[in-house]
């Protein structure tokens, strides 16, 4: 078992005062690494492969917050909208209507976040600054009754320069204030999910109150 219970527990201490939401990155791992964090508290996951996840849902308790963080196919849709509590990484509107159509085929509403480009690394998918405003104010959104967009998630570029992480972060955070107090019944912005094991702290400085931390809790990956 690779989960150091000694960095969860610390982690925990920093981000409860501050009101930040952990979200576990538990891919690659077996579900006893999985249930050893539960065991702790712990109960937001996130996977990036749909196969993967959808493998161990059903191993695991079923008050498991799942979250997909991954790139997100739209014909991989269907076989996470029984149980997907959000979904990181939209950006696309094919994608929202295709989660709207399989959340309604299961009688749901799912949580999404739109995805922002914000990295300079051209491989990271997501939207700029004017794609988030085109599908937020997209005609076509206001039938989709079974989705809803409640934030925006974003990754930095992977580089040693603080300077640059953190004015990528406050790129994605100046446009979820940008529509932070415009509610409507498919959109709601509450959740910032910025930051991951190595820059978190920066992230949450800009403002984040969700983090996706794998490595720092379950070891590198295999």
């Amino acid at each position: 078992m690779s989960v150091n219970t000694a960095a969860y527990q610390t982690l925990m201490k920093e981000l409860q005062p501050k009101g930040v939401q952990l979200v576990a990155v538990s891919k690659t791992k077996p579900a006893e690494d999985i249930r050893a964090l539960y065991a702790l508290g712990q109960r937001d996951f996130g996977e990036n492969y749909v196969q993967e996840l959808v493998d161990k849902q059903p191993q695991l308790p079923s008050d498991i917050r799942w979250h997909f963080i991954g790139h997100l196919q739209s014909n991989k849709v269907k076989y996470i909208a029984p149980f997907v509590h959000l979904i990181h990484g939209v950006d696309s509107l094919k994608l929202l209507k295709e989660i709207d159509k399989q959340a309604a085929k299961n009688s749901r509403v799912i949580d999404v976040l739109l995805q922002m480009h914000v990295a300079q690394e051209e491989t990271k998918f997501g939207l700029d600054e004017n794609e988030v405003s085109e599908i937020l104010n997209h005609e076509a959104l206001s039938a989709l009754k079974n989705v809803r967009i409640v934030g925006i998630m974003s990754m930095a570029s992977f580089v040693d320069d603080v300077q640059q992480i953190r004015q990528e972060f406050t790129i994605a955070k100046n446009t979820f204030d940008k529509y932070a107090n415009q509610e409507t019944n498919f959109f709601k912005m509450k959740y910032l999910s910025l930051g991951m094991s190595a820059d978190y702290s920066w992230a949450i400085e800009a403002g984040s109150n969700m983090i996706r931390v794998g490595s720092k809790l379950f070891g590198a990956r295999g």
